[in-house]
């Protein structure tokens, strides 16, 4: 399982004009291949009147999911370029569509490449990207009067606090990298007096 990959900061639209066509790429992050597929049809809705609307996703922290597709423009002009700029620049989980409105001039195949390709690099520059990390997840539970203060020095201790449930006794999930399990566990004894429980869970990814 991959430590950690890059993908999307945020949805959003980067459009460029080449010779009187506009190209619009739009970007979002996905986490399955039926996301990918409803974001696509979305934006084939937003542009009826659009000659093309090409994409490009790769999904899988490996990247292991990659799918593209030139919508009619020559074969190879269009959606792989868009899948190479996805690919060298390492996102995943990630799914783009350019739009374009044809101005009349024909680019070839060459000026198709660099434009399909070009505006999905500058639409990634311009929404950014974040680092996702592999963590463990950890439940610690503890007694209400000592949850207060466990909370807030995991929290000025830069751990990551997902979730807190209050009942008989007060839960905090928590994800941690798998390299610091020993020096947390001492450092949860430490705090704690010995009075708090730790238990692992599965994992998952989270921002940096």
């Amino acid at each position: 399982m991959q430590e950690q990959y890059r993908t999307l900061a945020r949805e959003g639209v980067h459009e460029i004009e080449i010779n009187k066509s506009r190209f619009l790429c739009a970007l979002a992050p996905v986490a399955t291949e039926a996301e990918a597929q409803d974001f696509i049809a979305r934006i084939r809705k937003e542009h009826p009147a659009a000659r093309h609307h090409c994409f490009a996703y790769v999904l899988g922290a490996d990247g292991s999911i990659q799918k593209a597709s030139d919508d009619g423009e020559p074969g190879g002009t269009a959606g792989v370029p868009m899948l190479q700029m996805l690919v060298r620049r390492e996102v995943r989980y990630v799914v783009a569509v350019v739009t374009r409105y044809f101005g009349g001039v024909k680019l070839g195949a060459g000026g198709l490449i660099r434009a399909y390709g070009g505006v999905v690099g500058e639409a990634l520059d311009t929404l950014g990207t974040v680092t996702r990390q592999r963590f463990r997840l950890v439940t610690v539970t503890v007694d209400h009067q000592r949850a207060g203060r466990l909370e807030n020095d995991l929290r000025t201790t830069g751990r990551t606090v997902r979730e807190v449930t209050y009942g008989a006794e007060v839960s905090i999930e928590l994800g941690l990298p798998e390299s610091d399990l020993d020096t947390f566990r001492a450092w949860l004894a430490d705090t704690t007096a010995g009075m708090a429980r730790l238990e692992l869970g599965g994992e998952a990814y989270g921002e940096l």
